[in-house]
């Protein structure tokens, strides 16, 4: 399974609380998303705030997307929303 991450810029969905990001898996498009939650606790986002949640996300992109990563290669290709928990566990 080949799994890419476009150029794209992520989208903060305030109703979600989620930044919504691409992902491509055998060049077939996935919406995925990352909880501002995770964002906050594992990232340094130091509030709810869409400018605060998307530095986060970028700072931490590349954890991210390893974790995206692996979330979508055990979910078979399917689209995953990344929460606290798997950057917990993932840190173990």
């Amino acid at each position: 399974m080949r799994i890419d991450y476009p150029n794209d810029e992520p989208v903060f969905d305030g109703a979600q609380m989620v930044v919504r990001f691409s992902v491509s898996v055998d060049g077939v498009p996935l919406a995925c998303a990352v909880t501002a939650e995770a964002l906050e606790d594992h990232f340094g986002a130091s509030s709810p705030l869409p400018e605060h949640i998307l530095a986060a996300y970028h700072e931490g992109i590349e954890r991210i997307r390893s974790v995206c990563t692996r979330a979508i290669e055990a979910n078979d290709g399917a689209a995953v929303v990344l929460r606290s928990g798997l950057f917990r566990m993932e840190a173990t």
